[in-house]
């Protein structure tokens, strides 16, 4: 009897100790691993924004790896392309959350956000850094989401007082039609008006003809890369010879590279510091691990990615107790109180948002891009 009682205590104990291992196989950890989910375009259109930002992020993972992991544990970066397609978002992210991560990070795209996040609104799943900026990913519906980067509508106050001090009131919108760029228009509209910019028209961005006809005085595009260029160059060659802005989703370098010397005066907003000031210790640091790689010059999304990273990494090491798990990381995240990111600040304390950093970068008349 005492034999069956003892046989039975031992299973018991083994019983709990796999139920132990299973539940932190289900958070992602294991004793030789934390992986982490990523969804976002690998290939297509935004693909040229989003593959430089997982390539920045993963040169940071690689790095800590290398280095023998955190606690021990190999940082397993699992990424599926999703196109830029919100239903695949959606998709990827059920069969992330089945295969078992500690959290989701790095996703591109507003509206592949909002799909995604309906797997893990009901969850203690964290989405750490997306690269996405609709206003409501900050807002009470998505208390999962902890971004890196302010929204839309701080990119356009900043944008709305650099027109102001040129005297460029009579704003007109050139917006391409995808989900990110909607979104863009939605919080454009909202605070330059609020702030006082006479919004003229706002049209698609290849038919500048009927806001050009209404004499605005600066004009703002939003939408990927190509599309911003043609529009540029399309706008100048019709004689517009006012300011022209752009968000960080039109894309500072890849723009610059577009246009050349002709896009001298676009003006373009981006949330990281210039990718080329190595006054920044980060930038040095990003330099130096990408020419390691062989990935060729850092542009500002890589740049993103490789801080977002870094700042993700700075909350695993903080995470307390035996086993990182969803809930030491989501306070461990935010307790990052104007920490140093290599001279980047990032600071979550009572709120969800890293960092409000929004600065504009000029290209001039080389081309080139400046503060």
């Amino acid at each position: 009897m005492t034999r069956i009682l003892w046989s039975r205590r031992q299973l018991m104990v083994a019983g709990l100790a796999l139920g132990s291992q299973w539940a932190a196989a289900q958070d992602g950890v294991t004793r030789n691993s934390i992986t982490i989910g990523q969804s976002l375009a690998l290939t297509g259109a935004a693909a040229s924004l989003a593959l430089p930002f997982h390539q920045g992020a993963k040169l940071v993972f690689d790095r800590v790896n290398a280095a023998g992991g955190i606690g021990g544990r190999k940082i397993d970066l699992v990424t599926l392309d999703d196109a830029g397609i919100a239903a695949t978002a959606a998709a990827n992210t059920a069969r992330l959350l089945e295969q078992g991560v500690l959290a989701l990070f790095g996703y591109y795209g507003s509206p592949q956000v909002t799909a995604a996040y309906a797997s893990i609104k009901d969850t203690d799943v964290l989405l750490f850094a997306p690269m996405a900026a609709a206003d409501e990913l900050r807002g009470h519906l998505f208390q999962n989401v902890y971004a890196m980067r302010p929204g839309f509508s701080e990119e356009a106050a900043a944008i709305t007082r650099h027109a102001e001090t040129l005297g460029a009131r009579k704003l007109a919108i050139l917006h391409a039609g995808d989900g990110e760029s909607l979104a863009a228009l939605d919080a454009a509209e909202r605070t330059m008006t609020g702030l006082g910019a006479n919004l003229l028209a706002r049209s698609a961005l290849a038919s500048p003809d009927k806001a050009l006809s209404l004499n605005p005085e600066s004009l703002l595009l939003i939408g990927e890369a190509n599309g911003a260029a043609a529009a540029v160059r399309a706008v100048r060659a019709k004689g517009f010879r006012g300011p022209i802005y752009g968000f960080s989703n039109t894309g500072e370098s890849l723009l610059a590279e577009l246009l050349g010397p002709a896009g001298a005066g676009v003006v373009v907003a981006r949330v990281v510091p210039k990718s080329d000031n190595a006054k920044v210790a980060v930038v040095r640091e990003l330099a130096a691990d990408a020419a390691l790689a062989k990935l060729g010059k850092p542009n500002v999304y890589m740049l993103e990615g490789y801080i977002a990273a870094r700042a993700f990494v700075e909350a695993l090491r903080r995470v307390t107790g035996k086993e990182p798990n969803r809930a030491r990381l989501k306070k461990a995240i935010e307790a990052l109180d104007d920490v140093s990111i290599g001279g980047f600040r990032v600071h979550f304390t009572n709120e969800r948002v890293g960092s409000r950093l929004v600065e504009l970068s000029l290209i001039d008349s080389q081309g080139r891009i400046r503060d």
